[in-house]
């Protein structure tokens, strides 16, 4: 039964990047909404507009950003974001001062842990906030992280 399940799932992977790589399927449309709207927004408030329905957040001592207070090089900044605010549904990042502030959104599972990781592009110094929308609020938490070298085409 093992090797009958082994051949089918691959067979199916297989299928889907066939069909990838032919052009008849476009990474969008395989995974899940993409918020390009969001993305794309030129101030914070608008990308938190697009993304959460609202600008405004609440400031929360629950939510920790762990990331570098100097990054030599912008164009790699690691940024941990850890909540324990019960009931998280996403955990966003956002480079304040970037051209396109929004770096990253998480949408969590149920039972998922507050908790993400990854690593952001910074043009110059500003602050990363973190979103977390918990409960169904949304809270925030700030950080400043100095950048020595722009990794925003700076």
């Amino acid at each position: 039964m093992q090797r009958r399940s082994f051949l089918q799932g691959t067979l199916a992977g297989s299928a889907v990047a066939v069909a990838i790589g032919a052009g008849l399927l476009h990474p969008r449309q395989v995974l899940a909404a993409w918020p390009k709207s969001a993305f794309e927004a030129k101030s914070v408030q608008d990308a938190m507009a697009s993304m959460y329905g609202t600008a405004e957040s609440t400031p929360s001592g629950d939510i920790t950003i762990k990331a570098p207070d100097i990054a030599e090089n912008g164009a790699v900044v690691p940024v941990s974001i850890t909540t324990t605010l019960p009931d998280v549904t996403d955990i966003g990042i956002i480079a304040e001062k970037n051209g396109t502030p929004l770096s990253a959104n998480f949408k969590m599972a149920a039972n998922a842990k507050g908790y993400v990781s990854t690593r952001i592009k910074m043009g110059k110094t500003s602050s990363i906030i973190a979103i977390v929308v918990a409960g169904g609020k949304t809270y925030s938490a700030r950080k400043e992280v100095k950048v020595t070298i722009g990794g925003c085409g700076g």
